[in-house]
């Protein structure tokens, strides 16, 4: 289902959320598979590195980047919850001290101490360096650039706190401004563009949705935000399970509050086209642990795929149906 086949544009709208970014590449995967395909992609964060790998490689080829880069397997659903969190836990660990191949190395003696690094302008706990090392090679930046489909990653300037989008509807987008929307300190070095000092677009919108939702004379748009983190879920009960619950709540409030924000525009202005917003989150987390955003352990990162391959399957049906409706003037949430 290409643009010449809806009355619509399709957007997809990825947030941040690091490991746990393999829920967006399986929800990818299913409107792959049924011919969704985006007109623009905006991504924020791990969602800013999967936009790209998508963006960035023809159609035949993004599901194959996407798993080479998250590496997920194939086995069965975890039976034991206290193994599975043992198991979890350990792996957060195992990436605290050794990093994740192609996508960051500790800083120290079992790291990439030895390596120099133009762009980390600040201090922090990893080299970010192996991540635009593995753009550059996974991504063609001519197609990327050639705007089919727009790509759009949003970073944060560290000193005024302004928004910094880099869209290549307007400007040439490189692997250093996907790793700068990335940039989260202080676990990742900021990085200097144009002489301001950039970080990790999540620390404004985690869920990137300002740039579609507020583009001057858009035509009608189907907005798929994939978020990684979920607003609702089961009381906590444990220490772990409390810490985990407030990392989400800091980044889902905030994704729920610019929706609302956005409601309220859409009524009091009344734009001509309109929007039907289609958020889908990464929900069930009973089996996370704490520090999720570092367990990219094979069999979390394919449980993750997988959930969200369900969920944009799901999402994928209706559109191919015809079920969702763009209304003129107005922001639904489908």
């Amino acid at each position: 289902m290409n643009g010449s086949d809806r009355p619509f544009r399709i957007a997809l709208v990825l947030g941040g959320g690091n490991a746990l970014g393999s829920y967006q590449a399986g929800a990818y995967d299913a409107l792959h598979e049924r011919g969704v395909a985006p007109d623009w992609i905006v991504g924020t964060s791990i969602g800013a590195v999967n936009g790209a790998l998508i963006a960035g490689n023809p159609p035949d080829r993004r599901i194959a980047v996407l798993r080479d880069f998250w590496r997920p397997a194939a086995d069965g659903e975890a039976t034991d919850r206290t193994w599975e969190t043992m198991r979890r836990t350990a792996a957060v660990h195992w990436t605290t001290m050794a990093g994740r191949r192609g996508a960051f190395d500790p800083i120290g003696p079992l790291g990439s101490w030895w390596r120099s690094d133009a762009a980390a302008t600040a201090p922090a706990l990893f080299d970010q360096a192996p991540l635009e090392d593995t753009l550059a090679q996974a991504v063609d930046w001519q197609r990327l650039n050639g705007g089919a489909p727009r790509y759009t990653a949003l970073a944060v300037d560290l000193e005024s706190g302004d928004d910094r989008p880099f869209d290549t509807l307007s400007a040439t987008v490189t692997a250093r401004h996907v790793r700068a929307s990335g940039a989260l300190p202080p676990a990742f070095p900021a990085v200097e563009i144009d002489g301001r000092l950039l970080g990790d677009g999540g620390l404004s919108q985690n869920l990137p949705l300002d740039p579609v939702l507020g583009e001057p004379g858009a035509p009608p748009t189907l907005c798929i935000a994939l978020d990684l983190l979920p607003l609702h879920a089961a009381r906590p009960t444990t220490l772990g399970e409390t810490m985990g619950r407030a990392q989400d709540l800091a980044l889902a409030i905030q994704s729920r509050r610019t929706i609302e924000r956005w409601q309220q525009v859409f009524v009091l202005e009344a734009p001509n086209a309109g929007v039907a917003l289609a958020r889908r989150a990464y929900a069930d987390q009973q089996l996370e642990v704490a520090g999720k955003a570092l367990d990219f352990s094979p069999e979390s990162v394919g449980r993750r795929w997988r959930a969200g391959y369900a969920d944009g399957a799901a999402l994928a049906d209706r559109i191919v149906a015809g079920a969702i409706a763009v209304e003129a003037g107005a922001l639904t949430i489908v």
